[in-house]
């Protein structure tokens, strides 16, 4: 059986990967691929924590994680779609939409 430090180490290293990514990276849908790890990251905390405590608690809260990382995809995409077409870019230094 693998212990519990395994899997918070794993989990810690895809979120701090995951936070590098959306820091340094602009490109919009490798933003969104970096925070859908750092989802990833906290549904293997919950499911280990899960099976530490021997609760189903975890379980409920990963579907969740998963569902909200479901329309978080969907509605990024949808958005990084419509400013490519306004914008042939998905550079995010390059997009000043919102400004005057």
């Amino acid at each position: 059986m693998v212990p519990l430090t395994h899997y918070l180490i794993l989990s810690a290293t895809l979120f701090s990967i995951g936070v590098l990514g959306v820091l340094v990276r602009r490109n919009a849908i490798v933003v969104f691929m970096c925070i859908e790890i750092m989802l990833n990251a906290v549904n293997i905390t919950l499911i280990a924590f899960d099976r530490y405590l021997n609760q189903h608690d975890g379980q409920i809260f990963s579907f969740m994680v998963i569902c909200v990382a479901g329309a978080e995809v969907s509605v990024g995409l949808a958005i990084v779609i419509a400013l490519f077409r306004n914008k042939p870019t998905v550079n995010l230094d390059e997009l000043n939409l919102m400004k005057w």
